[in-house]
């Protein structure tokens, strides 16, 4: 029915979709770059699934008919995913953009593990060295589809609390243990041994019902605070199985692919864990946050209210301010309402800068993703390295929603669960404001120092809220003046 098509053709675009892949990936390395970034990578995306149909001219369909019908099942799944991907990715706000980077790159990994699940049932690994890989792919991909469905619903306020009871490590382990005795039972199988009690299918439930199980259990006890670090390893995870799948159907974009997202995942991933001052071990199986109380006496004072209109006109009449942004300004929906506040700073004359630390917010790279939206230059833009030392000579520092990462407790208090990780300097400006919804803890559930030093003031309120009477106050000056 089809012209038979050369596999030299295949292999072509293939490699034109991993090149795609690669130089999309380059220029998502520069924020200037990022957007044309991203819709390269998206035209390797679009290259490799179409390359995935080429495959159709290499088979007789006349004698494997059944072929045409799965073209037909791809062709809907493509419209049906791609549909509603595109309606969610529109609709969504900023402050679920964790959540859904959450579910979608579940969704990668139980695409993943899927794969490895037809290979397994359909008994189409060949020889060991085939068989094991894709258990291995296949169980990393149930893991991080498990695991980054919790990540979601605690992204999403559906889990509320880390559950932590007793044991729970020890029983991690020997799920991890049964599934990998399960993995060899599945081999063992494959070789002729006889005497397994159950069918070798039976088995291939088990293993993967085990993969779901730890994926589960080991995201369970994670704090909220480190919610970034476990989206970032989940998306290690889909990587590796991706590219290890790909190694089983000898697909060399979904190896590529897959290869770059695990070590671009991998390196995010150690550089959010320094940024810590943590190990990634430390991350998976401490409890973090779960020491959070200060000790009696630690913290000495309280928090000193001020109006929005006051801290706005010391804002107005200072030289320099840095202004360093949480989740909060993202749940406030205020990054619109900062810049126009911002750009009457310039205006003014006031040096203003932007300072982001690695693990602001609740994913990679949410706040920088924020104030590009709102229009921020990105010359602004500051990471923890390049303008920690520019805190000593600044005016004003303004955090608007950020906790853990101003928090100086992290250099003084060897107490605190974050002692040791690097911190944006915010305690070190001569006046620090803090525009805060209440006087709570924050996400990581830890009492901040900063908020009860002697050169610190709180303006309490919804970000947005006090951001448009920060507005007011800066712009009463000039009409004043006129």
């Amino acid at each position: 029915m089809f012209t038979q098509l050369p596999q030299v053709v295949i292999g072509a675009a293939d490699l034109c979709a991993a090149f795609l892949f690669m130089f999309g990936l380059k220029r998502m390395s520069s924020p200037a770059t990022a957007p044309s970034g991203i819709r390269v990578a998206g035209l390797g995306m679009i290259a490799a699934v179409l390359a995935s149909f080429l495959y159709l001219f290499t088979v007789d369909t006349a004698a494997q008919p059944h072929m045409i019908l799965n073209v037909g099942l791809a062709v809907a799944a493509l419209l049906i995913g791609g549909i509603g991907a595109w309606v969610i990715g529109r609709r969504v706000a900023m402050t679920a953009m964790p959540q859904m980077v959450a579910i979608y790159n579940g969704m990668g990994g139980g695409a993943a593990g899927s794969i490895a699940a037809v290979e397994l049932f359909g008994g189409h690994s060949q020889g060991v060295t085939q068989l094991v890989v894709t258990l291995l792919g296949g169980l990393i991909g149930a893991v991080s589809l498990s695991g980054s469905v919790v990540a979601w619903a605690k992204l999403d306020g559906i889990v509320k609390q880390p559950l932590r009871v007793a044991g729970q490590q020890f029983a991690n382990a020997v799920v991890m243990v049964v599934t990998l005795g399960v993995a060899g039972v599945i081999v063992a199988s494959s070789l002729g041994v006889e005497g397994l009690l159950l069918t070798t299918p039976t088995w291939i439930w088990i293993f993967f019902a085990c993969a779901l199980l730890f994926g589960v259990l080991m995201t369970l006890p994670i704090g909220g605070a480190d919610m970034p670090v476990v989206i970032s390893i989940y998306n290690a995870f889909t990587g590796l199985a991706v590219g290890l799948e790909g190694f089983v159907l000898q697909n060399p974009a979904l190896m590529i692919a897959g290869m770059e997202v695990g070590a671009a995942g991998l390196l995010l991933t150690v550089i959010m864990a320094k940024a810590m001052n943590r190990s990634i071990a430390n991350v998976l199986f401490t409890n973090f946050g779960a020491a959070a109380k200060p000790k009696a006496g630690a913290i000495k004072g309280s928090e000193r209210p001020t109006e929005a209109s006051d801290a706005a006109i010391k804002m107005r009449y200072a030289s320099s301010v840095i202004i360093i942004p949480g989740y909060g300004l993202a749940a406030a929906h205020a990054q619109q309402k900062l810049y126009e506040f911002v750009k009457l700073l310039l205006a003014a004359n006031v040096s203003v800068k932007f300072a982001i630390h690695p693990v602001a917010g609740r994913m990679p790279g949410q706040m920088d993703v924020l104030l590009a939206e709102a229009g921020v230059p990105y010359d602004m833009i500051f990471q923890l390295d390049d303008i920690n030392d520019d805190f000593a000579t600044a005016d004003v520092a303004m955090v608007i929603g950020a906790n853990d990462v101003v928090n100086p407790a992290a250099r003084t208090d060897k107490s605190s669960p974050i002692f040791g990780m690097p911190i944006l300097n915010a305690d070190k400006a001569k006046q620090v404001y803090v525009i805060k919804r209440g006087q709570g803890k924050g996400y990581s559930g830890i009492v901040n120092a900063l908020f009860y030093a002697p050169n610190c003031n709180m303006v309490y309120g919804d970000a947005q809220a006090v951001l448009v009477k920060m507005i007011e106050a800066v712009r009463g000056l000039g009409a004043a003046a006129a």
